[in-house]
């Protein structure tokens, strides 16, 4: 009998992200691990309201973790998560290895005791860099003496109907027998721009303004930064990004807690006619759907949407590793959702029965 969902355990799990779309992949999360709090109640709310039957959802740090892990109860099929990105990224020292925040070590630590089928783990593409191409070479070879085999990729979000660039390195490493069965995906879905994908939150307080704002807002936007607890409050990035949003005709310097009211003239400050985002428009560019909850003030929930991996992107992975475990050599499926089309499945659903979305449905969606 074909087995129906594979079990996995979520790194650094956030948001929840990269959970929500390997769910929709068909993977069920036994153990999420993630350090900060509100983001593990973001992922307790969403896996209680949804009924998603995630397992347990560890408040704690992965060093500590990785330290006292020798392997959990059942097998487990895929281990993935997105490490700190700060040692690698261009926006920071690159120091890599010798960066305290590292925890490649941890998660190489976790892979040896949990012994999964598959891994994958996602970062910023600085760690393509050449000047790490030493660092890529030591963890293939932990991979390696563990009985996997690997890949790097470099993929961008708005391949996948995203509307966001949002660049990102994926590492897939399965055990050997798994590994020529696994392909990466190989189909472009055209993303909405930013006007099309946030034209009904914009005009959902009456603005008048919202549709000949969408016309301006005609390309996809820049990537969002999630930024750290270490500097200010939520804002659209540093200055290149600000520019870029200005470009789209979006005010990058801070996050609204309304969408435009009626009569909404822009902002002071040389920013007329731009409207700020929200947390539920920056949660839409990073690809989640309108129904996923965050947690925490405006700055905790906007550092956890800014700093998370695109549902739509881990869906794709994770339909690729599923493929590869199964060992089908089944060509890449296209039919991913996009954030607009799930958002009105999931009114359709609501509207026609008076019940709450029951999600684990949507994961052959």
């Amino acid at each position: 009998m074909q087995k129906q969902h594979f079990t996995s355990v979520e790194l650094c799990a956030g948001a929840g992200g990269q959970a929500l779309g390997l769910h929709l992949a068909g993977f069920r999360h036994r153990l999420l691990i993630e350090l900060e709090k509100p983001a593990c109640q973001t992922l307790e709310t969403n896996n209680e309201k949804h009924g998603l039957g995630w397992g347990e959802i560890f408040n704690g740090d992965l060093i500590k973790f990785s330290e006292e892990c020798s392997g959990l109860d059942e097998d487990i099929d895929l281990i993935a998560g997105g490490v700190p990105c700060p040692p690698f990224s261009k926006a920071g020292k690159q120091l890599g290895k010798a960066d305290e925040r590292d925890l490649f070590p941890a998660t190489l630590k976790i892979i040896q005791g949990v012994n999964p089928k598959a891994v994958m783990i996602e970062n910023v593409p600085g760690l393509l860099d050449p000047k790490f191409a030493p660092y890529r070479q030591e963890i293939e070879d932990k991979l390696y003496s563990l009985d996997y085999l690997m890949d790097w990729r470099r993929i961008n979000a708005s391949d996948f109907g995203v509307p966001q660039l949002r660049p990102r390195v994926v590492l897939v490493a399965l055990k050997k027998e798994y590994f020529e069965y696994f392909s990466w995906p190989d189909y472009i879905i055209q993303p909405m721009t930013v006007g099309e994908a946030l034209y009904d939150l914009m005009a959902s307080n009456g603005w008048q303004g919202a549709k000949a704002w969408a016309h301006t807002a005609n390309k996809i936007a820049p990537t969002l930064v999630g930024g750290s607890k270490k500097h200010g409050g939520p804002d659209l990035g540093p200055t290149r990004a600000k520019k870029a949003w200005k470009e789209l005709h979006v005010n990058g310097h801070r996050i609204a807690n309304e969408p435009p009211l009626p009569n909404f003239q822009g902002e002071k400050e040389g920013y007329e006619n731009m409207p700020l985002l929200t947390v539920k428009m920056a949660a839409r560019i990073q690809g989640f759907p309108d129904w996923w909850e965050f947690y925490g003030n405006k700055t905790a929930s906007y550092r956890q949407v800014g700093n998370a991996f695109p549902p739509p992107v881990a869906k794709a992975v994770g339909i690729q590793i599923s493929q590869a475990l199964l060992k089908n050599k089944k060509q890449s499926d296209p039919q991913l959702y996009t954030t607009r089309q799930l958002n009105l499945f999931v009114h359709e659903y609501q509207d026609n029965t008076q019940q709450p979305l029951p999600l684990p449905y949507l994961a052959s969606y």
